[in-house]
Formats: C-alpha cells, structure tokens, sequence
C-alpha cells in the first residue's frame, strides 16, 4: 500500500511544482480597470462624468493592437442623436520605458442616443508600435465627441493611473544602424583579409613573430636548405681532398 501511495505522491508534487513555476512567470501585460473622472466642455456647457476604463492589448506584427473600452457613459445631448450621429475618438498617453500618445478610434453609434441620456461610447482601438524597449504604461487621455456638427473635449482631471503595463521590445531605430555598420566593418574586413591571403608571405609575416621574414614562397625556403647542404658537402670534400695531397707530397 505503501508502494502505491509513493508514486502518486511524487506525482502530485510534480505538478504542484510545474504549477507554482507557472505561476512565478511575470505575465507580458497587467491590465487594471481605472476610474477616469471625465470633465467635458459641451456646447451648452461644462459637464463632468466618471467612467471605469479598461485598455487592453493584442501582439499585430511589430506592434500591438490596443482597445480602450468605456464601461459607464459619459456626457449627455439634449436633443436625440439617430444612429450614427456620433463619432468618438480619444488619445492613449504612453509612459515608462517609451512616450508619446496612441490614436484610438470607434464607430458610430449603433443605436439612437435619448436626449440628456449618458452616451455610452463604443470601444475605441488603434496601434502602437514600440520604439524603445522595457515596460511602457498606457493611460487614458482626452476624449472626443463629434457629433450633429459640435465638438465635445473630455478631459481626464482626477490623475488617472494606467490602464495597462506592457513589456515590449522596441523596433531599434538606433540599434538597427549599429549593427548595419557592424556587418560593413565586417565585409570590410573580409575583402582586406582576401587581399592579404593574395599575397600569400604577408600572412606568414605576419604570424612569424621573432622568426625571421621569409621573401618568397615556402618552397624557396627548401631550395635554400638544400642548396646550403650541397655547398656545406662540397667544403667537406674540398677539405679532404687537400689534406690527403698534403700528405702524398710529404711521404715523397
């Protein structure tokens, strides 16, 4: 029984530990839902509302897709907006590791608005593509309202915190050129180390260190050795020669 129980504990604390390692990966994004008090200047006046907004993130090729979703509405007409009276757009404030502001826009109003009736406002989207590297944060900014030919600005006034945290990785603007001119030092390189190769000794020189240059080919170094041992024989039997006739002359 013992036996049996040992495997399945084992097990157990196998998956217990593939959980808790899941669980200790840092998510890519970390989205939170922020209260944003809206202060709008209408034409018939100063109108102020608090909406809970929600940005979240979708990876699109070398950028993300974001979508600012408005969960209250803000502002109000007095008069009835018809279907697709109403056009929103707003801006993202991009923050952390990167800055700038992001786009978003949405469609019209898919159904009609009653007068002094909150406008709920559809969800806006746009791109952002990073150009810096790290965690970059986005947080609601100005809103607008078009709508019946006015202009409706809602300005956040509470300091809203993010919305949304992302890790990204930047297209590298400036790293990209770095590593162009890399690979043209490298080719450089490589067409002086071909030359050097055609010239063949100068390589050899090069390595020799306290060796003495050599001027020509390995070969003609060979044919020096050899030619040396030819000249270091002949003295050999030049010398033996002359003292053998040495001594014939003295035993005549």
């Amino acid at each position: 029984m013992s036996h049996t129980k040992k495997p399945a504990a084992l097990a157990l604390a196998t998956v217990l530990a593939g959980g808790s390692a899941v669980l200790l990966a840092a998510p890519a994004a970390q989205a939170t839902v922020q209260d944003v008090n809206y202060q709008c200047k209408t034409p018939i006046g100063n109108k102020g509302a608090v909406s809970p907004i929600d940005i979240k993130s979708v990876k699109s090729g070398s950028g993300y897709k974001l979508t600012m979703s408005f969960q209250k509405g803000v502002s109000s007409s007095p008069v009835e907006l018809g279907k697709g009276a109403m056009k929103p757009s707003a801006v993202i404030k991009v923050g952390g590791a990167d800055s700038g502001t992001v786009a978003v826009s949405g469609a019209p109003n898919s159904e009609a608005i009653p007068a002094n009736t909150p406008i709920k406002i559809s969800d806006l989207s746009g791109t952002y593509t990073p150009k810096k590297s790290g965690k970059v944060t986005f947080t609601a900014g100005v809103l607008t309202i078009k709508a019946l030919g006015t202009t409706t600005t809602c300005t956040p006034s509470n300091n809203p915190k993010p919305s949304l945290e992302l890790d990204v990785k930047g297209a590298g603007g400036g790293s990209d050129s770095g590593s162009d001119s890399g690979s043209g030092n490298e080719a450089d390189t490589g067409s002086t180390t071909g030359g050097s190769d055609a010239t063949g000794g100068s390589d050899s020189a090069a390595s020799g260190g306290a060796e003495l240059p050599q001027t020509g080919p390995a070969d003609s170094a060979v044919a020096l050795g050899t030619l040396g041992g030819t000249v270091l024989l002949a003295g050999a039997a030049g010398a033996l020669w002359l003292t053998r006739r040495n001594q014939a002359a003295r035993s005549r």
